[in-house]
């Protein structure tokens, strides 16, 4: 276990190294400039002396630049400094991912759990009863949640809940946040509720369509087996028998799976951010590739590289711990 963690740890600067590499490379062969924008366009001699102050100018003197600000910062900002933005002037990107990135997690971790509550459930209730009519409703609602894309299911939720019936309200992002709560704590426990409602969902429904179908699949498979026959042949019931032993080694694929989960949530928070208008890192990503605000989009994709490779690795971790007999460093 050690020496699994230690070689993911080192292959991490790699993999960061080959991901910014990439995302430069496109960023930079994008059309516009980064230093204009559609009210403020400055004479060509401005534009070049901006270029050549954010070292825009040649994208090696950038990437020397910026790597030289990830490890060792400059005299007004400590390592790791992902730069100024280039469209909140006023700011660092620093500054803004810690403004707007615990906002993305909390809605990734919510969308996870619901997609894991939502979908472990399913696939527990079409393998209790093969080919009943839950078992029916699993795999439409699996199909649906796989079919639909995320901006699709968040327009007709939002058009739905919000719009045609009203349960959720339409209105702007407008929980205060944890350092500014009122005494009455449940008053913003409720507005956070509310607002998280419908774009958690969104998130959660594809993920959890596919755990559904792991759940489900691995769920029938196991009660096929001889253990499972030993366990009713000593007196257990079907839901003892799926609950006590089955779940537990049906949910190894689903936790697997966890890692592209958490993938395609970060990715497709990008989307339904935008939908609902949500001040997260995905409103501000798509803002970055319209304005060209080429340290914005490293410092997102940066970010997010990180967070997807560590969870990977918890998640290669908790695999071996939940089953002991798989040696999971002979696949690094």
């Amino acid at each position: 276990m050690t020496r699994l963690i230690a070689s993911r740890l080192l292959q991490l600067p790699l993999i960061l190294a080959a991901i910014m590499a990439i995302t430069l490379a496109l960023a930079w062969t994008m059309p516009g400039s980064p230093v204009t924008d559609p009210g403020r366009i400055p004479s060509e001699e401005i534009q070049q002396a901006m270029l050549r102050q954010y070292n825009l100018d040649s994208p090696f003197n950038f990437a020397r630049s910026y790597v030289r600000g990830l490890f060792f910062g400059t005299v007004d900002h400590p390592p790791p400094y992902l730069g100024p933005s280039l469209q909140y002037r006023d700011f660092t990107v620093n500054a803004i991912l810690a403004d707007r990135l615990p906002v993305s997690a909390l809605l990734g971790a919510a969308a996870l759990v619901v997609a894991l509550l939502l979908g472990m459930t399913a696939g527990v209730l079409g393998a209790w009863k093969p080919g009943s009519v839950w078992d029916w409703l699993t795999l439409l609602i699996a199909l649906l949640g796989i079919s639909l894309p995320a901006f699709v299911t968040g327009s007709l939720l939002l058009a739905g809940f919000a719009a045609a019936l009203g349960w959720v309200p339409l209105r702007p992002w407008e929980w205060p946040g944890l350092a500014v709560w009122e005494p009455q704590w449940w008053v913003d426990m409720r507005i956070l509720l509310g607002q998280m409602a419908l774009p958690t969902l969104t998130l959660a429904l594809a993920p959890a369509a596919y755990i559904a179908r792991l759940m489900r699949l691995g769920l029938a498979e196991i009660m096929s087996s001889d253990f499972a026959r030993t366990a009713r042949a000593k007196g257990l019931s079907e839901r003892q028998v799926i609950l006590r032993h089955g779940v537990k080694v049906a949910f190894l694929p689903v936790l697997s799976f966890l890692g592209p989960a958490a993938a395609a949530v970060m990715t497709g928070s990008f989307v339904v951010e935008h939908i609902f208008a949500i001040p997260g890192v995905g409103h501000i990503f798509v803002e970055a590739v319209l304005s060209k605000d080429i340290f914005m989009l490293l410092g997102i994709v940066l970010t997010y590289s990180t967070m997807l490779v560590l969870f990977n690795l918890i998640v290669d971790i908790a695999y071996g711990h939940i089953d002991p007999r798989i040696d999971i460093s002979e696949s690094t």
